[in-house]
């Protein structure tokens, strides 16, 4: 009885330990860190495959990664694989396409971690990071002339759009809550400009499989 005991509970504690590897393994995350070139990324291969390098240097491998941003023939929302995605906690950030566009999604600054599961510094905070680039409107399509030359533009010209993925802001608007579309840059793309709005270049990360 003693032995069927012990290896009723090996399967059980197998079965919760492969349970809980599954759904914490981080299919979402913020990048720790930019480009350094403000939001010159390299395009969106670039930025996929920066998503890709934090996140096999973070231990998670066998994923295709990529970046949430929209250019000028590209939306955001197709970009990103059908879902759900968690962060690296194991925490479920959206279950799909329609729920991560919704008031449904989980992105708050205690969810959207970065690649090391540490929290990104928000608005409060020193410095303050919490813009990150998008180009793309609520529902997570393009906006024109506001994907930094399709992230590949890091000087005084063109424009971004930015969430908060804080979802804090100036105000209690819509937009100064908005985790993907809350405002553009101001004075370019550079990474001083992006600094000065109160970002650095980061930029969100998704799982497609």
């Amino acid at each position: 009885m003693r032995k069927l005991l012990f290896a009723t509970a090996a399967v059980l504690i197998a079965a919760v330990g492969a349970a809980y590897s599954q759904d914490a393994t981080m299919s979402f995350f913020v990048t720790g860190l930019g480009s350094g070139k403000g939001a010159d990324l390299g395009g969106l291969k670039g930025a996929d495959a920066h998503c890709a390098s934090l996140a096999e240097a973070a231990g998670v491998t066998g994923k295709t990664w990529a970046a949430y941003l929209s250019t000028s023939d590209t939306d955001a929302r197709d970009r990103i694989g059908k879902g759900p995605w968690v962060n690296a906690k194991g925490v479920k950030i959206a279950d799909d396409v329609a729920s991560l566009h919704s008031d449904a999604n989980g992105i708050t600054k205690q969810t959207a971690l970065n690649e090391k599961g540490e929290v990104v510094n928000g608005r409060g905070d020193k410095p303050n990071r919490h813009d990150m680039l998008t180009g793309s409107k609520p529902d997570g399509t393009k906006i024109a002339d506001q994907t930094c030359g399709d992230w590949t533009m890091s000087g005084a010209e063109g424009a971004a759009m930015m969430g908060h993925h804080d979802r804090t802001g100036l105000d209690e608007s819509a937009a100064a809550k908005s985790w993907n579309s809350s405002h553009a840059s101001r004075g370019g793309c550079s990474q001083e400009a992006l600094k000065g709005t109160g970002g650095d270049g980061l930029f969100y990360c998704f799982a497609t499989n």
